[in-house]
């Protein structure tokens, strides 16, 4: 007899087991859902069109200083190289102080881009909305129940 009601006891021992895998698979399963939902929700509240419109307006003022920037050095370039023969007999150390302002001036002009463009950057305000951890639920059930 009491091998029958011990046989009985560790068949519902496992059962009790096989239940709380099907509760602890279930509840992994519902937790990645929400996280699988909670990506397409933000996925589809993304505004494409605007994002895209801020980066290229971005990328096209960028661009324009760089141009811009660019043109101003070539035009440095030019007035040092096409110097008038009078401006020749002007010694080394004279020519190599102008061709320093100048360098010191657009390197100025380019910092100055670099920050506005990190500026820029930052005013876009992006929000991290896929990949936030929410705090561990328990899915292992009390021990003391099982035996």
């Amino acid at each position: 007899m009491s091998t029958n009601s011990e046989q009985e006891r560790e068949r519902m021992k496992e059962e009790y087991k096989e239940h709380y895998r099907k509760i602890r698979d279930t509840k992994e399963k519902l937790r990645r859902s929400k996280y699988v939902q909670n990506v397409n929700e933000a996925i589809q509240k993304m505004n494409t069109d605007d994002l895209l419109e801020s980066v290229d307006e971005f990328l096209g003022k960028v661009r324009s200083k760089m141009a811009h920037i660019e043109a101003r050095l070539d035009v440095a370039m030019d007035d040092i190289m096409e110097r008038s023969p009078s401006e020749a007999e002007l010694d080394e150390s004279l020519r190599k102080e102008n061709v320093r302002d100048t360098l010191k001036q657009i390197k100025m002009e380019m910092g100055l881009l670099y920050r506005e463009i990190e500026q820029q950057a930052e005013e876009l305000n992006t929000e991290k909305t896929v990949g936030r951890k929410e705090p561990p639920v328990s899915d292992i059930p009390n021990q003391d129940n099982e035996g």
